[in-house]
């Protein structure tokens, strides 16, 4: 699939300039000629990287940067400013608004296709994403966990993956498997952005295990839609005489016939972190995630979710941390 460039300016021959010289390059292109515009189309057509003018109508493009840098679902999104002042007060601003690159117009097109492929390259290296779904991978899920620490902000760390999906793979192959996977990475990322809106954030760790981070106070939404959604969807994704049984077929390791159900989410939320402490030394600079727990920073706290009650409630009597388990998982 071809790179897609959102293209915000609203000097329309400038876009058409633009636009002509990507496509010849091979990029896919959206355009927008106000501020506001290119901001909901970034959120919804999700591009693979934005040329944004620095002065547009309605939000200027300091505005719509910051905006988007703030929204989990195009934070990551790179950011290349067009603009047509050379001071380096406008240069730093567009920086410190989180945008990738620069360009001063008018501008050479050849320099413009080079810093649209260097810009995609490193976004791409540095987000690490799967090439099946799309979403970040390991480096950027230890990133957005440590930043979210760092921001002092409540952050329940969901882990998802798929039962009976090995049974799947062996009954339809592994090209339709992926579609399963497909499908998981698309319910998890609309179950997150419903629960919690720009706040939610969804990573692949690889095959079918998912990380979704949520504030704590949406992760019961977040489950709750999940599956729902999972299970609705999950039976287009088998053959019509397999999705009415509720079953397959096949044969286990031990050469025995074996019926499996369908393919089900299971949800575990082991972790939730609460940093409340108002001073720097209150938070730390690194936490290790463990299994089952949650940490609360800064003194005691309730959570309550409804239906679910703590395993363990205490102390740490070292750190003085205070701990309970919390756990989701779809029954059956």
């Amino acid at each position: 699939m071809d790179d897609m460039v959102l293209i915000a300016d609203d000097d329309r021959d400038i876009v058409r300039f633009v636009e002509v010289n990507l496509r010849l390059e091979g990029f896919e292109v959206i355009t927008a000629h106000d501020g506001e515009d290119a901001l909901a189309k970034a959120l919804e057509l999700q591009p693979n990287l934005i040329l944004l003018d620095v002065m547009m109508p309605l939000m200027d493009g300091f505005e719509v940067c910051t905006k988007l840098r703030d929204d989990g679902r195009s934070a990551h999104i790179p950011v290349i400013m067009l603009t047509a002042k050379s001071l380096s007060a406008d240069k730093v601003l567009g920086l410190t608004a989180g945008a990738d690159d620069y360009i001063i117009k008018p501008f050479d097109p050849m320099e413009l296709i080079a810093r649209v492929k260097t810009t995609l390259r490193r976004a791409s290296e540095m987000r690490s994403l799967s090439p099946l779904t799309g979403l970040p991978g390991n480096n950027r899920i230890e990133h957005e966990i440590s930043h979210r620490m760092e921001l002092g902000m409540p952050v329940a760390v969901a882990y998802a993956d798929l039962d009976n999906f090995k049974s799947y793979n062996d009954r339809y192959g592994f090209l339709r498997g992926d579609e399963v996977i497909s499908l998981f990475a698309q319910v998890l990322r609309r179950a997150a952005l419903e629960a919690a809106g720009p706040e939610g954030f969804v990573g692949h760790i690889g095959g079918d295990d998912f990380v979704a981070l949520v504030p704590p106070e949406a992760a019961e939404r977040f489950a709750t839609r999940l599956i729902a959604d999972f299970d609705a969807r999950i039976p287009s994704l088998y053959d019509p005489e397999d999705a009415v049984a509720g079953s397959i077929e096949i044969e286990d390791r031990q050469g025995q016939m074996r019926r499996f159900p369908i393919v089900s989410v299971s949800l575990g939320l082991p972790a939730v972190f609460l940093f409340g402490g108002s001073r720097r030394h209150d938070r730390p600079r690194r936490v290790r995630l463990e299994s089952g727990d949650v940490v609360v920073w800064g003194g005691p706290a309730r959570l309550t979710f409804h239906g679910i009650e703590p395993l363990a409630d205490g102390h740490h009597p070292l750190t003085g941390h205070h701990r309970i388990n919390l756990t989701f998982r779809k029954a059956g």
